[in-house]
């Protein structure tokens, strides 16, 4: 008898250029972002069928984090969640998923190399 077994899927380092942000100058000159994305789900079917249809297609994980990261939000929690909802409602596999969005450089009147939001949701 086989357990049931839940595996991993990471997406690490996606960079993008955005516009998000509280400041009106952050909505006109934008920054890089950094997103990180980790998905749970039984690979199991995929791992023995060798199909895609079986698994997490990570291109469309990448696709609705590209998607996201382009609408304008003044708040990278509001980004974070929109991409946790699309991912558990586009990818039935998926179990758990947590996403990390990292501003790159900012402007906080600082020397901080990023500030990171990191937010998980599951079913």
């Amino acid at each position: 008898m086989y357990l049931y077994h839940m595996h991993t899927i990471k997406l690490e380092n996606i960079r993008v250029y955005a516009y998000h942000g509280c400041l009106d100058e952050e909505s006109m000159i934008g920054s890089d972002y950094r997103v990180d994305i980790e998905v749970i789900a039984n690979l199991s079917k995929s791992a023995a069928s060798d199909d895609l249809k079986d698994t997490v297609d990570y291109v469309s994980l990448n696709q609705i984090v590209v998607e996201e990261m382009a609408v304008r939000s003044k708040l990278l929690e509001q980004v974070a969640r929109r991409i946790l909802d699309r991912t558990l409602s586009k990818e039935p596999l998926v179990e758990k998923a947590t996403v990390s969005v990292s501003k790159i450089n900012p402007p906080i009147g600082g020397d901080v190399q990023q500030v990171t939001i990191c937010m998980s949701l599951e079913r």
